[in-house]
């Protein structure tokens, strides 16, 4: 069993809401860390129908237990009701909760109580290269970084169904859009989009709907945990850049497995966005588990000239992901130029050369290493 960085320590002194996308190991995660813990798995459908009918017996049943229990309720969007209970569990009963789910929209859509502050917010992203022994670039870029799909060999029927079982319990289920067809083609152009500045207007043609309906549609894709916005960096000192974002679906693999682009080749545009994709994914999954409040967004100047892939905090550190296995200083131009606005920021760009270097002051790193050094607390 791989072992997975985020603890949940918070819990000692906290309620905790713990989201993740589907199958990205929420439950195994909690039962490993609080084996003692009481559970209520929503999944079951006569644990859930129960609740639906009569909330009061959470609060009934939990009136029972010690102050400072553990107590669990995993998929807790299913009846939103529980929160009321939960609230008064929390202030009379000083119970600490878990309350998992892999999407926060029918809470939010529902007017749920979200406990005004009284549990703190946690994410459990996919796998992430620290969790990993012997981690595998091209086998991340391919089967992505959910742990059922990185763990086999061949991940296709896994995707197919994962992408399946999304539509059908995110979207049918929960009755969230009217048209699947539409929502499905939707799908499909946002793969198109991945790791690409966002044109809702242009997409909103593409799949012959509203531009209204793809913020709605993007919207979505947020709530459910499916995909999230980049943000750029807008502060302008001399070049004026763009204000729109990136969009990327939440794991590598989703996109190209939308678009039939599977197995990646190395040298080719698709194989650049994808590793693209896993580093943006990787660090965005550092920063929320090591607790560090800085923003990640990326930069571009609005003549299309220069773009940097990442940018942290107040340009601390700038980022640009290269597939290519020989960094030249035509690659450097984007960092450069954002070195001339901003002086103090480290440059570094991540590529598939063999070993690390520098060039005209840039910091140049293999994928894996640049990896390691993130994980070790080496880059931030």
């Amino acid at each position: 069993m791989l072992e997975r960085i985020l603890k949940l320590e918070e819990i000692k002194e906290d309620s905790l809401f713990l989201w993740g996308s589907r199958q990205t190991g929420k439950s195994t995660l909690l039962r490993t860390l609080f084996p003692n813990a009481k559970l209520y798995d929503l999944l079951k459908t006569d644990v859930r129908m129960a609740f639906q009918m009569r909330p009061a017996q959470l609060r009934e049943e939990c009136e029972m237990l010690s102050e400072g229990t553990i107590v669990i309720i995993d998929e807790v969007q299913k009846v939103p009701a529980l929160l009321d209970e939960v609230h008064w569990l929390i202030e009379n009963k000083g119970l600490r909760f878990i309350l998992s789910g892999s999407s926060a929209r029918k809470l939010k859509r529902s007017g749920a109580n979200l406990l005004g502050g009284r549990a703190l917010k946690c994410t459990l992203f996919p796998l992430v290269s620290a969790e990993i022994p012997d981690f595998n670039l091209q086998r991340a870029l391919n089967n992505g970084m959910l742990p059922r799909h990185y763990l086999t060999e061949n991940p296709t029927k896994r995707l197919n169904a994962y992408i399946g079982d999304y539509l059908q319990q995110e979207i049918i289920e929960e009755a969230i859009v009217r048209k699947l067809d539409s929502f499905t083609r939707f799908l499909q152009v946002a793969a198109l989009s991945n790791t690409e500045i966002v044109n809702f207007t242009n997409i909103a043609q593409d799949c012959g709907v509203s531009a209204k309906t793809i913020k709605e549609y993007f919207t979505i894709l947020e709530e459910t945990m499916l995909g999230f916005f980049l943000p750029a960096y807008t502060k302008v000192v001399k070049r004026r850049v763009i204000q729109s974002p990136k969009f990327y679906y939440f794991d590598v693999a989703i996109a190209n497995h939308l678009l039939g682009r599977l197995p990646l080749q190395q040298g080719t545009d698709i194989y650049g966005h994808a590793l693209e994709h896993l580093i943006i994914q990787e660090f965005r999954a550092y920063l929320s588990y090591k607790n560090i409040g800085k923003p990640l967004r990326f930069w571009h100047t609005q003549d299309n000239k220069y773009e940097v892939d990442a940018v942290v905090g107040d340009a601390e550190i700038a980022i640009e992901i290269k597939s290519s296995a020989s960094v030249t200083s035509y690659d450097t131009r984007g960092l450069k130029a954002f070195g001339e606005e901003h002086p103090d920021a480290k440059l570094v760009i991540v590529s598939r050369e063999e070993r690390p270097r520098k060039l005209n002051g840039i910091e140049i790193w293999p994928a894996k290493q640049f990896l390691k050094q993130l994980w070790a607390g080496e880059m931030v």
